[in-house]
């Protein structure tokens, strides 16, 4: 697909560098050189310095044939402007990053008049995931398949846990009465698609799959806690924050937001009269200690330096919070911290890519089986994706032990109907289930291209 990005920034660059993984023609739009430079350094996309908005521009970059252009400057008015100036050049499909919340009141009427397909806010998709994360405090990220009645969570496997040293099939009796399935293992760098050999040990990432009700019987097994949190500790008073406290508010959590900024400060007491809301530098220790840090249940650091964040998320481990995640758009960092035991590391520019690589792939498989939701797990070494079956979907009714999958390739769940079926060797799909796949190593665009194709007789491939 041709592929215009307007803004070379965190989520512009991110965007770009998984897009030219699939092999899409990029072209790269900003008005800074130093920008563009350190994106067309790294990345093999074509680009263009100049204002995105204008006419010359976007010819010069091809939007008259192109098929999608993404706005993703920092300024909201800006990335409509773009989107309405691509729509009238003949541009398929736009995107607009718009962040602020005063646009989200009337923001049917905006894509109408803009001509805007889809609005991505990455600050208010963060507060969401975080959202997602203090009601389930044990899971290190949870995505949601199937209208919620599925769920994907990842945790750390602990010395202690009954899982360490034993391969799954010694496990069998006591993991299936859960409706649930271990469908990857992350342990270093490596990620594996386990099978019943498989045996965890302590350190390693393991992601689990199946109903909320039944991981949620898991976690009480591992005798970890499955409350949510009732009392959040958030540093820093961003759109993030104000977003994840509104969030909070209904899901009647405590918040105690705090921001450096003595005008940012009131104007979040304004906007969140319930939360409490301290003017004071969160990086500093004392600050923390004076607040009582340590009576909470979760603690979110939310500043503008990824440097700080982690930092003052380890303190807090420091001193026993229960639930700690921190925002990290560095994935270089995000490993480090990691690897000092803080799992929860969220991204909101990799948030974002997620989301619109989702529409990507939908737009490139128009004709195909329906793909509803895409989430890039283990660091982005996996993706999980659900589908629904249709009528060309290959091996209707065939029972999976007798398929051949490509390697790396597992059917974790099965929806049929109200039914939740946690697959075996005798499942098979139908017309109008929704599937589950988990893969590594492949970008699947549909359903059919789960299968090995390089045979035609053949059993199910040992993941």
């Amino acid at each position: 697909m041709k592929i215009i990005i307007v803004g070379a920034g965190k989520v512009g660059y991110a965007l770009a560098e998984q897009l030219t993984r699939e092999d899409h023609d990029v072209t790269i739009i900003d008005s800074s050189e130093e920008a563009l430079r350190r994106v067309s350094d790294a990345l093999d996309v074509m680009s263009i310095k100049g204002n995105g908005v204008t006419i010359q521009t976007l010819a010069e970059a091809g939007a008259a044939s192109a098929d999608l252009l993404i706005a993703a400057t920092d300024l909201d008015e800006v990335n409509m402007v773009c989107c309405l100036t691509a729509r009238n050049m003949g541009t398929g499909y736009t995107i607009a990053r718009i962040r602020n919340p005063e646009y989200y009141t009337s923001m049917g009427r905006i894509k109408q008049d803009m001509g805007i397909n889809m609005v991505i806010n990455p600050e208010l998709a963060t507060a969401r995931e975080i959202a997602r994360l203090l009601r389930f405090p044990s899971a290190a990220n949870i995505e949601s398949f199937c209208r919620g009645r599925v769920e994907l969570m990842g945790f750390r496997v602990q010395e202690g846990d009954f899982l360490v040293g034993k391969p799954l099939y010694s496990l069998a009796d006591r993991i299936q009465k859960l409706s649930m399935l271990l469908c990857a293992a992350q342990r270093g760098d490596e990620l594996i698609i386990p099978n019943g050999s498989f045996v965890p040990a302590a350190g390693d990432k393991l992601y689990i799959i199946g109903q909320p009700t039944g991981l949620d019987q898991f976690f009480h097994l591992l005798g970890r806690n499955t409350h949510r949190a009732k009392s959040v500790f958030v540093i820093g008073g961003g759109r993030i924050s104000i977003y994840l406290a509104q969030l909070l508010e209904k899901m009647h959590i405590k918040v105690k937001i705090v921001e450096r900024s003595e005008e940012r400060c009131r104007a979040i007491s304004e906007r969140l009269p319930k939360a409490m809301v301290i003017c004071g530098d969160g990086t500093e220790q004392e600050v923390l200690d004076s607040e009582s840090l340590s009576a909470s249940d979760a603690f979110v650091a939310l500043t503008d330096r990824d440097e700080d964040n982690l930092i003052i998320s380890l303190y807090a481990m420091q001193q026993g919070i229960p639930k700690i995640i921190a925002k990290s758009n560095r994935q270089n960092y995000a490993g480090i911290a990691r690897a000092s035991g803080l799992d929860s590391v969220i991204s909101p520019k990799l948030i974002t890519a997620a989301h619109i690589l989702h529409v990507v792939r939908g737009m490139q498989n128009s004709q195909g089986s329906v793909m509803h939701a895409l989430y890039r797990i283990a660091d982005d070494q996996a993706e999980a994706l659900e589908f629904t079956v249709s009528a060309g979907t290959m091996k209707l009714g065939v029972p999976l032990k007798d398929l051949r999958l490509k390697k790396g390739v597992l059917i974790a769940v099965i929806m049929r109907g109200e039914q939740i079926i946690i697959p075996e060797g005798s499942s098979f799909i139908q017309e109008g289930d929704s599937v589950i796949i988990v893969t590594k190593d492949h970008a699947i665009l549909d359903i059919n291209d789960i299968y090995d194709t390089s045979t035609l007789i053949g059993g199910s491939d040992e993941l």
